[in-house]
């Protein structure tokens, strides 16, 4: 079965017309099932956890993380989401209803928020380290402020915060600090181990995902090799996704995604439904 597990509709609007380019191109791509997992900052209802999060004084840092807020965030309540995904469904479109949501310190709080709605999944990702969007290309310079020995501890600890909060499926995108092409000189392996056991210990599947392959520099899917093998090694399980963010990257690369997962031993995907996992035979 080939799945793409990791997209969002964030760039258009909850409308069937827009959608529909989504799964054109699934099918074009051999997909049999997407889903969507909107990201948490999508939604009113965790509008709080991003300003209790983030850097947003008067800082270099603080005014772009305040201005990216700004931008097109907290359009939907998950009612709304909820809703159309329902209607997706009623409709027979090959869909499955997720949520990536971001690596809050108040993880009690998202507990209580995703307790209201019934998702088929929830990833779990790291897109904040000490309030800083280590992701965002414009402040790409804050890297050079550390050691990056202290940055893999860093997002080590913020996966091992994720994986005992009890509150995810997967994670996202793993080790995709790797993406603007800062590469260790020193020995990952203990970081590797750290992160697989708590993953194992959560009962988690991994994201073996596309979207640092074609969106970032590194231009490689996450996890990186390094890392899959110890995933494997740690008997975690995967799903494939391609983080598409518009119509045309729905299922990119899943193909390369599937062989490149083979080429450790991997033969199954996790296909989630209700927040319980069946393994499928990869494509």
């Amino acid at each position: 079965m080939r799945i793409d597990y990791h997209m969002h509709f964030e760039y258009g609007s909850y409308d069937l017309e827009w959608v529909k380019g989504f799964f054109h191109h699934a099918r074009e791509r051999g997909v049999d099932e997407i889903g969507i997992s909107e990201h948490s900052h999508t939604f009113v209802e965790f509008k709080d956890l991003y300003f209790e999060e983030l850097i947003v004084d008067e800082s270099e840092i603080g005014r772009y993380q305040r201005q990216w807020l700004g931008k097109n965030k907290f359009r939907y309540s998950l009612n709304d989401y909820m809703q159309f995904m329902g209607e997706l469904k009623a409709k027979g479109y090959p869909v499955k209803t997720g949520i990536e949501v971001c690596n809050f310190r108040n993880q009690e709080r998202v507990r209580e928020i995703l307790a209201q709605h019934q998702f088929d999944y929830v990833i779990g990702s790291v897109h904040f380290l000490r309030g800083w969007g280590y992701d965002f290309s414009d402040l790409k310079f804050v890297w050079d402020r550390y050691r990056l020995e202290d940055i893999y501890d860093w997002y080590a600890a913020e996966i091992s915060g994720l994986c005992a909060s009890g509150n995810y499926n997967i994670l996202g995108h793993p080790f995709n600090i790797r993406l603007f092409k800062h590469f260790p000189d020193f020995d990952v392996q203990p970081y590797l181990d750290r992160v697989a056991a708590a993953l194992q210990q959560a009962g988690m599947t991994i994201d073996v995902n596309t979207g640092t392959l074609y969106r970032y520099p590194v231009a490689e899917i996450s996890p990186y090799p390094a890392f899959m093998e110890t995933a494997r090694r740690y008997g975690l399980p995967i799903i494939t996704s391609s983080d598409a963010h518009q119509p045309e990257d729905c299922g990119r690369y899943i193909d390369q995604a599937e062989a490149y997962a083979k080429r450790f031993g991997y033969e199954d995907v996790q296909v989630f439904t209700g927040r319980k996992a069946v393994p499928h035979k990869l494509k």
